[in-house]
């Protein structure tokens, strides 16, 4: 009786999914008909730079982040061991 609620949510949640997956598959079905598309040597050099962004913007992002936990006097010792498994 305790746990009627978790029951009804999990039936919910699973029958949200099932009918997620069925509806689905007909796309699916589709795209997999379809002719692939080309490669375009302009699209690949943009997802490549943009992702060397992200990453450069990251691990300065994350070593900021961590060092604002700490006091000042170990900031620079916590961005130390952010950027040391980057570089590695």
């Amino acid at each position: 009786m305790k746990f009627n609620h978790l029951k009804r949510l999990a039936a919910t949640a699973s029958a949200a999914t099932a009918v997620s997956i069925l509806t689905a598959l007909p796309t699916f079905a589709q795209e997999a008909a379809a002719e692939a598309p080309k490669l375009d040597t302009g699209d690949t050099a943009w997802m490549l730079t943009s992702t060397a962004l992200v990453l450069m913007m990251t691990v300065p992002g994350l070593a900021c982040f961590y060092a604002g936990m700490v006091r000042k006097k170990n900031v620079l010792s916590v961005m130390m061991k952010v950027f040391a498994p980057a570089a590695s």
